[in-house]
């Protein structure tokens, strides 16, 4: 079974502004899922429709066999999210928010497992202050715990680092991966792409409302991302339109300290690598030095969203 399946989502706004454009995507069971897409793209739309606090124009989400907006108490007990948006009541506590919590899902209150949750969020010496005296990172982690309070089977995180330093952010991730282990499913959003690379094992990315690609995360690098030869000359390379139609095959690129030349997929054999070198010498000379670059998700990401911008 997936935990989601999403067919023919869409959202137009009264304004005419369409935020989604007929996605289709499915995120498998168990998965850790990373949804990217530079500001704008449609994520905290497609987020809010499954938090059910926006209604879709068109389309269907089922969520572990449910449809989500017909079987609304029996789904929402199922999904934790953790917003972008701080807003705590600021007289109240940290153990008290998530006791309230706890009641809005029908739940009665799990002192033992918000103290666990308070231990791994680093919470326990703050759980009895008022929020208002809590910091921003504090209150982002106080957020997560609030969204785990129901033990949900998905938790959705829409950017919880934000604003948190970079030790905490590593414990939250190793907390989140225990918790990925035990077979929570997770759909992360983050503008931290080295973060999703290291953690997600599938992948979608959505630009201007549309679905560009959705697969495994190994799948996705392996068939998509490239690797590049990178000749340094100690000094900018201008490209002619000869050296254009000569190295085409290469895609061939000016850099500050020289060119860079695509050899194709990160699998690339050593011929590939010894043709481009050969090619590159045979126009502009022995480079100072030379290497091979591989393309990460970064690369990748401004590479597809910027051909959606282009078409």
């Amino acid at each position: 079974m997936n935990a989601l399946e999403i067919t023919g989502l869409s959202k137009t706004y009264s304004n005419g502004k369409t935020a989604l454009n007929n996605v289709n995507l499915t995120v498998p069971q168990g998965s850790f899922f990373a949804l990217l897409g530079p500001n704008g793209a449609g994520k905290s739309t497609l987020i809010n429709m499954l938090a059910d606090t926006v209604r879709p124009t068109s389309g269907k989400v089922n969520l572990f066999g449910k449809n989500l907006f017909l079987d609304r108490a029996w789904c929402k007990k199922r999904i934790g999210v953790v917003p972008q948006e701080i807003a705590f009541d600021p007289f109240f506590t940290p153990r008290e928010v998530l006791r309230f919590t706890s009641g809005l899902f029908g739940c009665k209150p799990d002192e033992a497992w918000f103290d666990e949750l308070f231990e791994r969020l680093e919470l326990k010496e703050h759980c009895n202050k008022n929020t208002r005296q809590l910091s921003g990172g504090m209150r982002r982690r106080l957020l997560v715990a609030q969204a785990l309070v129901h033990r949900p089977e998905l938790v959705i995180l829409d950017e919880p680092t934000a604003g948190v330093d970079v030790e905490l952010r590593r414990r939250l991730w190793s907390f989140m991966r225990e918790l990925n282990e035990k077979g929570i499913t997770i759909l992360l959003t983050t503008h931290y792409l080295d973060e999703a690379e290291e953690l997600c094992d599938h992948v979608a990315i959505i630009d201007q409302g549309n679905l560009l690609t959705a697969r495994p995360m190994r799948e996705m690098m392996r068939e998509i991302a490239s690797s590049h030869l990178c000749l340094n000359y100690g000094r900018a390379i201008e490209l002619t339109d000869d050296d254009l139609a000569a190295l085409a095959s290469f895609e061939p690129r000016a850099t500050e300290d020289g060119v860079c030349m695509k050899l194709g997929r990160l699998e690339g054999d050593r011929s590939t690598f010894h043709v481009a070198y050969e090619a590159a010498v045979s126009r502009f000379g022995p480079p100072v030095d030379a290497g091979v670059r591989s393309e990460d998700l970064e690369d990748v990401f401004l590479r597809l969203t910027a051909k959606e911008k282009a078409s």
